[in-house]
């Protein structure tokens, strides 16, 4: 076998600015990898960096080099457990480059055993829970548009960013254009410990199902005051990166929140599931803003959890791949039953 690698930078415009607490993007950064073996058949990943965790398009592109080096010397997709070893030694960071290999070398395995990859694993389409639809921070009134927008288009399921002085305004406006949605919240580390504590209790009392990431990751103890006094459940994001945060964060939340782009490949976000589970939490799977290159690798994973939150191609303007079916918010992954990750070049 002669497997033949190759990635490429792309800048994905988005449908609306998108803005949480940190910063607004119109645009997603990702750098898409492909592996082609010597059958024709061709593997697809994607990498959407984020600056919070200490990359970006330019870091993915300086390393990505030395990672598919390590592929093409295995040179054998069904080698991943070898494979991801390897990429580890050679590039022991930069989670979002390896991710992208993680999951082209996934997706090639699978097609070249003509399965879906949910169904390599073993796992149950039946099961996957919805994906929520995130409405990120803007004018009250524009945020009341995108909720009620969002519900015309069949999303049950709407995740709330936080992180103003106009917090309990923003919430008041989605619940009326919304009235029947599920509501989640996500304060990307905006609030104090204190802050965070009153504000689960105004948030109960409009429905809201669970908070996402209240306070600082850097505020351990903060969110550990949190948990033991917030009148809604906690989830941890910026505090559960790796798999070595998931003991950590155990006793401080009841939710561990993962992400491809933080865990470096698909092998590890399964063992932090397993872990999350080890340890009584619940699991849900977020995402970047990024192309189904990545969502469709990410929605394998989905009978494994409890929340999924993986709509960060809903958001894009315009995506070159096309993925798993995600209408009304229903993830769909044994509708198309396609093989591998179900990721596929639109103009193909």
């Amino acid at each position: 076998m002669s497997l033949e690698t190759e990635f490429e930078r792309v800048s994905l415009p988005l449908e609306d600015p998108f803005t949480i607490s940190r910063g607004t993007q119109t645009e997603a950064e990702n750098v898409i990898v492909r592996i082609a073996d010597d059958a024709g058949m061709t593997g697809v990943g994607g990498a959407a960096p984020a600056a919070h965790y200490g990359e970006t398009a330019a870091t993915v592109e300086a390393v990505l080099p030395d990672l598919l080096a390590v592929v093409e010397a295995v040179d054998d997709p069904h080698a991943i457990r070898e494979i991801e070893s390897e990429m580890a030694a050679a590039i022991g960071d930069n989670p979002a480059a390896r991710a992208a290999v993680s999951i082209a070398v996934h997706d090639l395995a699978a097609k070249r055993l003509g399965v879906p990859l949910y169904r390599l694993w073993g796992l149950d389409p039946s099961t996957a829970p919805a994906t929520s639809y995130t409405i990120g921070l803007d004018e009250t009134e524009r945020v009341r548009e995108k909720a009620a927008a969002a519900v015309d288009a069949g999303y049950p399921i709407l995740k709330i960013k936080l992180g103003t002085d106009r917090d309990r305004e923003l919430i008041d406006a989605v619940r009326e254009a919304a009235p029947d949605a599920r509501l989640r919240v996500d304060a990307n580390e905006a609030w104090t410990p204190r802050e965070a504590v009153e504000k689960s209790e105004w948030l109960a009392g409009r429905d809201v199902e669970f908070v996402e990431q209240p306070v600082p990751a850097e505020d351990p103890e903060g969110l550990r005051f949190v948990y033991e006094r917030s009148a809604l459940p906690i989830a941890a994001d910026e505090s559960c990166v790796t798999l070595e945060d998931v003991p950590a964060v155990a006793d401080r939340c009841d939710i561990a929140n993962l992400k491809l782009m933080k865990t470096g490949g698909l092998p590890e976000a399964r063992r932090m599931i397993a872990a999350a589970r080890a340890h009584g939490l619940e699991v849900m799977c977020g995402c970047m803003i990024e192309s189904n290159a990545s969502i469709a690798a990410a929605a394998q994973l989905a009978p494994l959890l409890d929340y999924a939150d993986l709509d960060g191609s809903l958001l894009l303007a315009e995506d070159p791949y096309d993925g798993t079916g995600m209408e009304g918010g229903e993830i769909r992954l044994g509708g198309q039953e396609r093989a591998g990750t179900g990721a596929r070049l639109l103009s193909e």
